[in-house]
């Protein structure tokens, strides 16, 4: 058997190592651990362990802070302004719908498994090594992208706040592309003070949290009552330029809400974020459901009541669409204007208290991520002192740090919805399969096939949404493919048996919640642009490759070594003494 790190001793091993590619692909792929193992020896890699200090209001603090500043301060201008206008409530109203039903399904894997690596480590025990790697680099570089947006965001409205323009906090390098050409200094600064922070402690880092978060709720409920109070309800159907904007509540459109739902989306990345703390929870089985499903429920609250708000200070065709609640305050007369200055600094408090949550949660992705070897081994390990993967966190900060550097926010907005509801569309087909599979004992392709036909079902009715024309035709195609979904959902209810139940709390319903996720991700998914998709394949096609030429082969060395796992999809047999152990753990 090969030792650890043979594949890369010498180019000559290296070169012999691609040549068995195929082979080691065929055998690392699909392998498979186990929610004990998850728990145990994978977690053992990382050395000293993570201190379990959080109780559900950390969590609960946690899902606020990294969601709202996010959300309303940085996309909701651009989609009210360029795809929903004052439907934008709507579009909030949806994606928070779309976000419980997948932060269900994110809870029942972080009740049965609370360790840090979220969805990656939910699908390296159901679909394997490679469905994980794939989803894991993408959730990275969904939060690297996120977080270097709302760093930018941050820039915008600390000169709001301070009465600069943006473009003084900007150097335009003019030899760079456009949407690459300005340098944002401040972004970088914020990134890398934050990326100080939590690596430092991570209880420190909750507290910190609760406190900037409490002052940035002050600021939403005075936007959310001065909005009220001083907006106009005519500004709900009444464009300022009704000549050149079409007027109405939804003046593009049901399909203008769905494309604004899609970009919003990015705004819930947040709960996301609090499942990678599920290691660190005091009693997971009570604080995680709590604090996941409360965060999602009252920010959604929250961002439609703030995105009326904003709807009812002004006109959508005159919402700035970079910093649009400080911006609707520095219109209005009767000496408002000072509110926006206000407003600037609750937002600036709320960008901050989004990056610390984000930037932990990345951290803890990558660690686990080290812990399974198909990245360097050197990210996983947790600073004895901190208790914290000072590695993980210290890399992905100047990463993310850079990335702020010179890159516009619509790149990286539609890169980061497109991932994030391709992640949460992948851990609702993981959910459905955990329950109805039992891996070697269970015939799992019933499962699967219903898995890839309402996929499939769900993309054509998408299809038929966005490119038919309007008419009855269309009606009658899109009844058809509902009704056939409805069909397919319910034949398989009746016909395939749980395998599973969870033995301290599940997703609701099902397979319906779930498979109402799928759905709902995958219409989402059909709102976005062309080149989103663009951006997207390039780059799980540069992870395929990273996995293909560096990853299957130090997973593959790590079996040697006897650090991982060779069971597969197909065969592995869970033992009654691992289930046991696994509920000993839990417990």
């Amino acid at each position: 058997m090969e030792s650890r790190g043979s594949s890369f001793s010498s180019c000559r091993t290296y070169f012999r190592a691609l040549t068995q590619t195929p082979a080691r692909l065929a055998r690392r792929a699909g392998s498979v651990s186990t929610s004990y193992e998850e728990m145990s020896q994978v977690r053992a890699r990382s050395g000293s362990n993570m201190i379990k200090s959080l109780r559900w209001f950390d969590l609960v603090g946690f899902g606020i802070g990294g969601m709202v500043g996010a959300g309303v301060f940085v996309t909701t201008g651009r989609a009210s302004r360029l795809y929903c206008g004052p439907a934008v409530v709507l579009s909030y109203a949806i994606a928070g719908v779309c976000a419980l039903l997948s932060a269900f399904c994110y809870t029942e894997f972080a009740v049965d498994m609370p360790v840090a690596g979220g969805a990656f480590s939910y699908l390296r025990v159901t679909f394997g090594e490679f469905a994980a790697f794939i989803t894991g680099a993408n959730l990275v570089m969904d939060y690297v992208m996120s977080n270097a947006a709302v760093a930018r965001g941050f820039t915008a409205y600390l000169g709001t706040a301070i009465g600069v323009p943006v473009t003084k906090w900007r150097i335009v390098v003019a030899c760079l592309p456009d949407g690459f050409n300005e340098i944002d200094i401040v972004a970088v600064l914020v990134v890398l003070m934050v990326t100080f922070v939590i690596c430092y402690s991570t209880r420190e880092s909750s507290m910190l949290n609760m406190v900037l978060t409490a002052l940035h709720i002050v600021f939403i409920l005075f936007v959310i009552v001065l909005g009220f109070w001083k907006g106009d309800w005519k500004n709900f159907t009444e464009p300022a330029d009704p000549i050149h904007h079409p007027s109405g509540f939804s003046p593009y459109g049901v399909s203008g809400v769905f494309n604004g739902a899609a970009m919003v989306y990015l705004s819930y990345i947040g709960y996301d974020a609090v499942s990678t703390m599920a290691e660190e929870v005091r009693n997971p089985v009570k604080d995680i459901p709590i604090g996941v499903s409360g965060s999602v429920i009252i920010v959604t609250v929250l961002y439609c009541l703030m995105a009326a708000s904003m709807s009812k200070l002004l006109p959508y065709d005159l919402i700035d669409a970079e910093a649009p609640f400080a911006a609707a305050f520095s219109r209005q007369s009767d000496g408002w204007k000072w509110a926006s200055n206000v407003i600037g600094v609750g937002a600036s408090f709320g960008i901050l208290t989004s990056l610390l949550v984000s930037m932990l949660g990345q951290a803890r992705y990558m660690c686990v991520i080290g812990r399974s070897n198909v990245v360097p081994a050197w990210f996983a390990k947790i600073h004895p002192k901190t208790s914290t993967p000072v590695n993980a966190s210290a890399f992905l900060g100047i990463f993310t740090a850079l990335i702020a550097l010179f890159t516009d926010l619509n790149v990286l907005l539609n890169l980061v919805s497109i991932g994030t509801l391709f992640v949460f569309y992948m851990v609702a087909n993981a959910v459905i399969y955990r329950r109805y599979v039992a891996v070697g004992t269970t015939n799992p392709w019933p499962t699967l096939s219903f898995l890839c036909s309402f996929s499939l079902t769900s993309i054509l009715f998408t299809l038929i949404w966005q490119f038919a024309p309007p008419g009855k035709p269309k009606a009658i195609m899109l009844v058809f493919s509902a009704l056939v979904a409805i069909a397919m959902l319910q034949i398989f209810h009746c016909m395939v048996p749980q395998a599973r139940k969870p033995e301290f709390w599940g997703v609701p319903f099902m397979p319906w919640i779930p498979s109402t996720s799928i759905f709902l991700n995958i219409f989402l998914l059909g709102s976005l642009d062309g080149p989103s998709y663009v951006r997207f394949a390039f780059f799980s096609a540069l992870a395929v490759l990273v996995y293909v030429f560096y990853s299957v082969h130090a997973s593959f060395d790590a079996e040697g070594d006897g650090a991982l796992s060779v069971k597969n999809v197909e065969i592995h047999l869970e033992t009654t003494e691992d289930k046991s152990q696994d509920n000993s753990v839990k417990v």
